[in-house]
């Protein structure tokens, strides 16, 4: 007999554990980015800020990690200087190709 899973059983996801390198960092961002949703960019964007360190971006950008903490949760809407701060903190950019 199958074994009947309850979603609820199961554990939370979290995509900042499997973000390992630069690579992974600009993969995950580019999917995020396809979707073209705007809040998923800075919950994306938190997301990997919590796999390199919080406190680790805040020093790099010199934007305070309870700034960082709202500036990139899902329903935030940073500056495009802060997006840019944070992507560069995190060794990579955003790009602009033709549609």
């Amino acid at each position: 007999m199958n074994k009947v899973i309850k979603v609820s059983d199961l554990p939370d996801f979290d995509p900042a554990e499997h973000l390992r390198d630069k690579e992974d960092i600009a993969a995950y961002l580019s999917v995020i980015l396809e979707e073209e949703e705007a809040g998923d960019l800075a919950k994306a964007l938190g997301v990997i800020a919590r796999s390199r360190g919080m406190t680790e971006i805040a020093r790099e950008t010199g934007i305070t990690r309870e700034a960082l903490y709202k500036a990139l949760r899902e329903d935030a809407s940073p500056r495009l200087d802060t997006i840019a701060k944070v992507c560069k903190a995190l060794g990579c950019r955003l790009t602009v190709v033709a549609a």
